[in-house]
């Protein structure tokens, strides 16, 4: 059993609550998920820049590791640290250099996304102790998915926990459980994809990388997994410019959304809407198996 919350600002002047309110639908979650939990925020890098996560810092390796990172792209960058995990800012064109030198790093280090935007952040324990962790409360900008999970099938680790990002700017949380997941990651390896668990959930959002990455769109992508995909499942996506929703054909996962003139919001419990600006008056629905639910920001 897990939690999902997901928000999307169409006000732009909401955007410095973002995190705050976030932060509140995600502690509604707790039940569904006491073991770990994680979220991503969509913020924006300056041109010409890309922002990647990283987590598993400590007082121990922190600074050799953002002296090495400065040595890899000449000086010209940034080091923000949250908690465990740190925000590394770079010209694009370091990218390739900079992947390389955090994967060969080890010492507990690992990648957890990189993009134009997206933020990243997981940790072991309650939902409320991994938000003030990393500071939700204080973030900014334009949506954000979070989740809260109870392990059933694996280990409650750090890498288990969602989301789960496996190209720029994606992100992936799931609720549900994939009965193909061992001959897709097969697959999906020889289609030159990494993955660093076994969590079945990596893969979905790793098949939708996939299919993105050949230049579909996200909503045709969504729309190839219901063949594709065996098992149940309420996704949902996290995009630079928004966020996508998607349940299987029997959808017994339970979800539900919100959307206003301000924002769409998504939960796995309307309680986690109980308070976000408006909702008295929203427009709440429940959404529709194999429906594919899209919002974007205009480029």
């Amino acid at each position: 059993m897990c939690g999902i919350v997901g928000l999307f600002l169409k006000n732009r002047a909401l955007e410095p609550e973002l995190g705050r309110l976030t932060s509140q639908m995600l502690k509604t979650m707790t039940e569904r998920g006491p073991d770990s939990a994680g979220f991503a925020v969509y913020n924006g890098a300056g041109k010409g820049q890309r922002k990647m996560t990283v987590r598993g810092l400590s007082d121990g390796n922190i600074g050799s590791f953002e002296a090495g990172f400065l040595e890899i792209i000449g000086g010209s960058g940034e080091v923000h640290k949250r908690h465990d995990h740190v925000i590394l800012i770079y010209a694009a064109e370091h990218e390739p250099a900079v992947r390389a030198y955090v994967d060969m790093f080890d010492d507990g280090v690992a990648f957890a996304s990189s993009g134009e935007s997206i933020e990243l952040y997981k940790g072991v324990g309650l939902p409320e102790q991994v938000a003030a962790h990393f500071a939700l409360e204080k973030m900014s900008g334009t949506h954000a998915i979070g989740h809260t999970r109870m392990a059933t099938e694996s280990a409650v680790t750090v890498a288990g926990a969602h989301p789960f990002s496996t190209g720029p700017d994606q992100c992936l949380v799931h609720n549900g459980s994939l009965s193909n997941h061992n001959s897709l990651r097969r697959q999906l390896v020889r289609e030159g994809l990494r993955f660093e668990t076994e969590n079945d959930s990596e893969v979905a959002a790793g098949y939708l990388s996939w299919r993105l990455s050949k230049g579909e769109k996200l909503d045709q992508a969504l729309k190839a997994s219901l063949n594709d995909l065996d098992g149940f499942y309420t996704f949902v996506v996290g995009t630079r410019d928004g966020f996508a929703v998607l349940r299987d054909p029997v959808a017994c996962k339970p979800a539900v959304m919100a959307e206003t003139d301000d924002y769409v919001a998504f939960a796995s419990e309307y309680r986690s809407f109980a308070g976000l600006p408006g909702i008295a008056s929203a427009e709440v629905f429940e959404p529709e198996p194999q429906r594919v639910y899209h919002w974007e920001h205009a480029a």
